[in-house]
């Protein structure tokens, strides 16, 4: 959707990359897991058609519908200044704190405070903030806010003033002259390089870690099969986003999470994914629940959460 609510092509998302991505997810998975793509009963294929119809669903919702790959930044005060600390975490929250849990902590990316990386995409709307960065506290010692009513285009001005923070700008800019806190009380963007990415928006120097693991260097450094052995996804989580080389990348990532903690979901209390979903076709895919349940799972981590 443009900033005029008029509807286009993605140029971020496109078949060929979704279809590559669902490929390798089927047929060779990851770690001894693979997409669900139905069973062997008649019809059953529309089991799998409606798994990732369900994924495109939470896809379209997350960040296709805003031509996103790097989360955007989104989170304003009263007076709609947008902290250049949102890298570090989004309403109160600390992406670098992402933690695995004690069975998955080997698997974590280190938080390295000397990485440096800044975000390929960014909201296209007038004024909007430039691309979310990360930097250590030595290049940049605090961070202030983005106004988007700084007017950065200007020939007349002496000396002329020109829009750079992005490719289309045409209003906005950063404000570092004092510093400016985002919700979770961030000054800084150190150690703050694990903000969204991909079409389910990987998080956090556990999700990155488990990639590496599972996909990529790490993997391949350790002996095990590695679909992507010249990808650290640790040292460059924006490899998801900018790689010429694996465009698939973005959609892999997503493909990989709805798989792990999607389609696996099983809480104990009689509710899984894989039998939810049967239902849900065998019903004649009626009414929100289901498709509630997925977003809740996403987002929360709780098929019903308070």
């Amino acid at each position: 959707m443009t900033p005029t609510s008029q509807w286009v092509p993605s140029t971020v998302y496109r078949y060929q990359g979704l279809i590559d991505a669902i490929r390798v997810m089927y047929q060779d998975g990851i770690a001894g897991k693979y997409l669900y793509m139905g069973d062997e009963s008649p019809y059953r294929y529309e089991y799998g058609i409606v798994n990732i119809a369900a994924f495109l669903a939470q896809s379209m919702k997350e960040t296709i519908q805003y031509n996103a790959c790097d989360e955007n930044n989104w989170d304003f005060d009263g007076n709609q200044m947008y902290a250049l600390s949102n890298s570090c975490g989004q309403v109160g929250q600390s992406y670098q704190d992402y933690k695995c849990s004690k069975e998955e902590q080997h698997m974590a990316c280190a938080v390295d405070l000397t990485m440096e990386i800044k975000a390929t995409t960014n909201a296209n709307w007038w004024g909007a903030p430039g691309p979310l960065y990360c930097a250590p506290k030595s290049k940049q010692h605090f961070t202030g806010k983005w106004d988007h009513n700084i007017v950065c285009d200007d020939k007349w001005a002496n000396p002329p003033k020109y829009c750079t923070e992005y490719p289309g700008q045409k209003a906005g800019g950063a404000d570092n002259s004092l510093p400016f806190a985002n919700v979770a009380g961030r000054t800084d963007v150190e150690g703050c390089c694990w903000w969204g990415r991909g079409v389910i928006q990987t998080t956090g120097p556990c999700n990155f870690g488990k990639l590496n693991y599972f996909l990529g260097k790490k993997a391949q450094d350790e002996g095990r099969p590695s679909r992507y052995p010249d990808v650290d996804f640790c040292k460059t989580p924006n490899a998801i986003c900018d790689s010429k080389e694996h465009p698939e990348l973005k959609w892999i990532a997503g493909l990989f999470y709805w798989v792990e903690s999607v389609q696996a979901y099983d809480v104990g209390d009689g509710w899984t994914y894989v039998t939810e979903l049967q239902k849900f076709v065998d019903g004649g895919m009626k009414g929100t629940s289901f498709i509630d349940s997925i977003s809740a799972i996403v987002n929360r981590g709780c098929h019903k959460p308070p």
